[in-house]
């Protein structure tokens, strides 16, 4: 198809709602709504049955209409800065959803109905207002990245103990003062905690890139200690041809 008929494009446009023609663009696999103004969408952006990648970041939305849950390929959901409170329970009829960015509302709680959408791999929830996680969260056997920073979590939330196939987990600028061991979450990657009271890095894998106060000479003396331990093996190894060739 022509890209013109696969890709909309409003972004930074002022509209006060969604032009009602757009949703009737049926080939439309990728809609950009950025930052126009709009407080809400008409029921007939569920027409939009090949739409791929919907943007409808730094708007005023207050709610996600229903219709747009009945989208069935779409694989990537922008929503930040917008104010939404949370999600409709038809929000799980996204079978195919892997990216959700709602980064920037007003979510107070965890939307328990994320907890039905294993598929999930990507959740951005920083700079909302969570206190805690629910303990159903490793329901959730998709997500790789969790994005949290900028919440109100006081305590390490333990459902995230669970989370053993999270690759990136970003704590930034809540009030976290100490952290559980970490060190048996061995897919981990990358972990962000800076900007919390804490006053040392977690114990984690040695796998993991830290990010946080203390980082660096965190990972500056671990390489330093895993530097020791490759040169004691090369002299085991070297010790044990030695020892193999004078036998011969």
């Amino acid at each position: 198809l022509p890209l013109s008929l696969r890709m909309g494009k409003l972004s930074g446009r002022h509209l006060r709602k969604l032009p009602t023609p757009v949703c009737s663009l049926s080939t439309l696999q990728k809609l950009y709504i950025s930052g126009t103004g709009i407080t809400e969408l008409p029921d007939e952006i569920g027409g939009l049955q090949e739409l791929r990648i919907l943007a409808l970041d730094f708007n005023k939305l207050e709610e996600v209409p229903e219709t747009l849950c009945r989208l069935p390929h779409l694989t990537r959901l922008y929503l930040g800065s917008n104010r939404l409170f949370g999600l409709p329970a038809e929000f799980s009829q996204l079978k195919t959803l892997r990216c959700l960015w709602i980064e920037s509302n007003y979510l107070y709680h965890f939307p328990q109905v994320l907890l039905q959408m294993p598929e999930l791999q990507s959740l951005q929830m920083g700079d909302n207002r969570l206190k805690t996680l629910p303990s159903g969260l490793p329901l959730m056997k998709g997500l790789r990245g969790l994005w949290l920073y900028g919440n109100r979590f006081e305590e390490f939330p333990k459902p995230l103990l669970r989370m053993s196939q999270l690759h990136i987990l970003d704590v930034d600028r809540n009030k976290l003062t100490e952290f559980p061991d970490l060190s048996h979450l061995r897919r981990l990657r990358l972990f962000s905690y800076d900007h919390n009271p804490v006053e040392a890095p977690p114990n984690v894998a040695d796998t993991v890139f830290v990010v946080g106060e203390g980082a660096q000479e965190f990972l500056e003396a671990r390489e330093e200690r895993l530097q020791a331990l490759r040169q004691q093996k090369e002299l085991q190894s070297e010790a044990g041809l030695l020892v193999a060739s004078d036998s011969s």
